[in-house]
């Protein structure tokens, strides 16, 4: 539709252009010079009205005129109409493409809301859509707005600090949140917003700072990730134990850990504590010690949702609390039967912090 106006445009032009010079070249032929010519094809076309700058006294040069008039009339009609049409399409697409946002939105549900579509914005927005994972972003720059909608995502154009962007975003029927701004400030009031409407959601946060864990966390952040953190532990990690990271980076992008683990024997399991689990009140020194050493205690998650990344053995146990086990795969069944475990766990690296 838009080049079917450029189209139109151009024709129009060149058909005025034409217009203008095979008028030009008449008058000149009937003995006009060059300036009265342009001036005669001028005032005819536009339809001034000063008047003829020579008698017209010939039949012919009366019927002449009277062709340079329309032609040069159709042109500028033509050449006008292209560019209206050119207008009128781009407020219809703008409107179009509203509305289907709309629609968009108002049909998402379990989605997740990406605050900022800077440079982590991008990646987590890649990430979300190859896992065929419904989301939004909303951000207030029109240049990664247009970015962002030219890779197909859907977009809200505003302040994540506002709660009306976030309503326009569904964060009430949204399954989580996650604000990667590079504004620690920002940050901590979206979360505090966004906790506010919708104390279920989940919220992950991007800190800049060390110190600005705890504020998110305060403020009601399930999951705080601090990329500059992360980096520095990565490059000391290659310097200290180059052979362990590449051994472990091996299975990046090909498997889970969970299938890594087992080519090595090793399995995850997940022991739930419930309400009729005798490990209510006993701690994790207890477990081991059935156990009897054939396998490590990875982590704790409580009911409330708080990780304990390998915790200690005087560490109580309470309902609803689940244990994260890794042994030997031979072992694991049977410590399983010996202690009522229900299920096991496939590893989610998010879940743990």
């Amino acid at each position: 539709m838009r080049n079917s106006s450029f189209r139109r445009i151009i024709t129009g032009i060149v058909f005025f252009a034409l217009t203008v010079m095979a008028a030009v070249g008449g008058y000149m032929v009937a003995g006009w010079n060059f300036l009265d010519a342009i001036y005669m094809v001028v005032i005819t076309i536009f339809g001034v009205g000063y008047g003829e700058v020579q008698p017209l006294n010939s039949a012919s040069l009366k019927v002449f005129t009277i062709f340079v008039i329309i032609a040069g009339a159709l042109s500028v009609a033509y050449t006008v109409s292209g560019f209206v049409q050119l207008i009128t399409e781009g407020e219809i697409h703008r409107a179009l493409n509203l509305k289907r946002m709309t629609k968009e939105i108002d049909d998402l549900e379990n989605h997740v809301i990406i605050c900022g579509f800077g440079r982590i914005g991008q990646l987590v927005a890649s990430k979300l859509g190859g896992d065929r994972q419904p989301f939004i972003i909303i951000d207030n720059d029109p240049e990664r707005v247009a970015q962002a909608q030219a890779q197909g995502y859907l977009m809200y154009q505003g302040n994540a600090t506002d709660e009306t962007a976030l309503e326009a975003a569904g964060i009430h029927r949204a399954k989580s949140l996650a604000t990667v701004l590079p504004n620690d400030a920002a940050n901590v009031f979206i979360t505090l917003t966004a906790r506010e409407m919708n104390p279920t959601l989940m919220i992950l946060a991007r800190g800049e700072m060390p110190s600005t864990e705890k504020k998110l966390r305060l403020a009601g952040a399930d999951h705080v990730v601090l990329p500059a953190s992360i980096g520095a532990l990565r490059i000391a990690h290659l310097i200290s134990h180059p052979s362990a990271v590449d051994f472990l980076a091996q299975t990046d992008g090909q498997q889970g850990l969970n299938e890594f683990l087992a080519e090595l024997d090793i399995q995850l399991h997940e022991l739930v504590v419930d309400a009729t689990s005798p490990l209510i009140g006993g701690t994790i020194g207890d477990i081991e010690v059935k156990g009897q050493g054939t396998f490590i205690t990875v982590a704790l998650r409580r009911a409330d949702g708080e990780v304990l990344i390998h915790p200690s053995r005087a560490t109580f146990l309470a309902q609803g609390d689940s244990v994260i086990l890794m042994g030997h795969q031979g072992d694991m069944p049977n410590f399983a039967q010996q202690s009522a475990m229900k299920k096991e766990m496939r590893y989610r690296g998010a879940r743990m912090r």
